[in-house]
């Protein structure tokens, strides 16, 4: 049985869900109140994964411009990232690319990521079929998956944080 410790990064523009989706990945819970992620806030969990246990250090880093300076030391180290953005606010798919770049300036070119659409509890499955496309696009482009979540009501949220688990353990076998 494998042992790894893994920092996961969740990034994006503010309001988006990061810190959703860390507590219903970690705690199981939602809250409806928002709360502004200030530079950035962390929770662990230990998952077994297949044939392996790991130890997940999962930072949450605040998504608003005034905290941009922050990035490259919480990028530090980070073996996968989930870059999350709003399916009720399209633009915030559109601010993506800074954050790839960031990503891959301060955690590395190689570092495995998946793109996650929150807050699909918000939206009738058939909209935005277009601009939804264009997410799995971009994915495709970026050599990763892209996967819609609601961590309000938990919907793909484990399956999203489980498919970076098997990108990081593939990523770290092949070094």
């Amino acid at each position: 049985m494998s042992l790894y410790v893994f920092k996961v990064i969740l990034i994006g523009p503010g309001a988006v869900g990061k810190t959703s989706l860390l507590h219903r990945f970690v705690e199981n819970k939602f809250s409806f109140r928002y709360k502004l992620t200030i530079g950035a806030d962390f929770l662990s969990k230990i998952i077994n994964y297949k044939d392996s246990t790991i130890k997940m250090q999962i930072w949450d880093i605040g998504g608003q411009e005034r905290y941009k300076f922050l990035r490259s030391s919480f990028f530090d180290g980070a073996n996968g990232a989930l870059m999350v953005f709003d399916l009720s606010r399209w633009h915030t798919f559109e601010e993506l690319d800074e954050w790839l770049s960031d990503l891959r300036e301060y955690a590395g070119e190689k570092i495995p990521f998946a793109l996650i659409g929150n807050k699909i509890d918000l939206i009738d499955k058939k909209e935005e079929i277009y601009e939804r496309e264009s997410a799995q696009v971009f994915a495709k482009k970026e050599n990763t998956f892209y996967i819609e979540t609601s961590a309000k009501t938990g919907e793909n949220v484990e399956g999203a944080f489980l498919d970076l688990t098997n990108k990081m353990i593939k990523n770290v076998q092949i070094k």
